[in-house]
């Protein structure tokens, strides 16, 4: 970019409410996350994404690109050290859908419930990953009644907050929880040592990335299971698709407000390095969240017409071929506490 020049921007076309909005200062261009490639980036300035757009050497080795903007909380899609040594900054939108994912986690608790027959005072939860996510579960799930135990192995090395080990946790743990970045110490943390050392009848519940469990292992292991990430997404091993409780495509954070969230925080990333006067800019057709304390009781009650994962778990079931089309044509669910 010279000195006179507005910058050059490819971004995913996928991302909700951004088009237009950068476009008074930008050269914008919009694509397919999957279909971005070399040449696209060559003359950019920045890219804003999702997961499906790989950022490493051979996507970004010949461009011009100084800035990441991922739309999303995890980063496993950017070769972060590869950036790093070439000086392009990578920003997430970390926290941006905790209450979507604690809402699609409040929707399984309630059909695991009554599918099993128990009480959330009967159940112990545990709790892999405390961060934007895993601490609004643990307040909220403790608030309906369970029992929570929580693993977090960064967190307890800077704060000694109290975090258990995980093989205590999945000891003792009726239900199991997964929401950690993927990295190399979470790759397959989830194995077949791990899995063996769970409770008879314990169900594993992952929300964080498909490469967290170990599919092979957890289909061997006999444990029941709700799965919204896969490994190998968008092909989805049609067995372990089959045993699911509960199967989702990818979506457990697809909030409205989520959206929005991620969406804002890629925008500011945008302004501040930029220099547009977008700062504190939110979609304004998007009602804000406006979190509140709910009882089990009301879950129960209201969870059903709010967001239905019982039909959603069926739809994906008989045409997993789709489950890309229901990711990027997504009805995206409102938050309501």
């Amino acid at each position: 970019m010279t000195k006179n020049s507005i910058p050059k921007i490819v971004a995913d076309s996928a991302i909700p409410f951004l088009r237009e909005v950068l476009e008074p200062w930008a050269e914008v261009r919009y694509l397919p996350g999957a279909a971005i490639g070399a040449e696209d980036v060559r003359t950019a300035d920045a890219l804003v994404i999702r997961t499906r757009t790989r950022c490493n050497e051979a996507l970004l080795g010949a461009s011009s690109v100084r800035l990441i903007a991922t739309a999303t909380i995890g980063f496993d899609h950017i070769d972060t050290a590869w950036c790093a040594a070439r000086g392009i900054r990578v920003a997430t939108a970390a926290g941006c859908n905790a209450r979507g994912v604690l809402q699609w986690i409040g929707a399984v608790l309630v059909s695991l419930s009554r599918r099993q027959g128990w009480a959330p005072r009967e159940r112990t939860l545990g709790i892999v990953g405390v961060g934007h996510v895993g601490s609004l579960v643990k307040s909220y799930a403790e608030a309906w009644g369970f029992r929570t135990v929580c693993c977090d192995p960064p967190r307890e090395e800077r704060e000694h907050a109290g975090f258990r080990p995980l093989g205590e946790v999945v000891r003792e743990a009726d239900l199991i929880t997964f929401h950690t970045p993927l990295d190399a110490t979470t790759r397959h943390l989830a194995d077949a040592s791990l899995l063996a050392q769970m409770k008879p009848g314990a169900v594993v519940i992952n929300s964080s990335r498909g490469e967290v469990v170990d599919g092979e292992a957890l289909k061997a292991s006999g444990h029941d299971c709700v799965l919204d990430v896969w490994e190998h997404e968008p092909h989805l091993d049609r067995t372990l698709l089959d045993r699911a409780l509960l199967a989702t495509p990818h979506i457990a954070g697809y909030s409205e407000q989520g959206k929005a969230n991620a969406t804002a925080q890629s925008v500011a990333t945008l302004a501040r390095f930029f220099g547009f006067p977008l700062e504190g800019w939110y979609p304004p057709e998007v009602p804000p969240s406006t979190p509140r304390p709910i009882s089990w009781e009301e879950l129960c009650r209201t969870i059903g017409t709010r967001y239905d994962i019982e039909a959603e778990s069926r739809h994906l079931k008989a045409s997993p071929e789709e489950f890309e089309s229901l990711r990027d044509h997504y009805r995206y669910r409102r938050e309501y506490f």
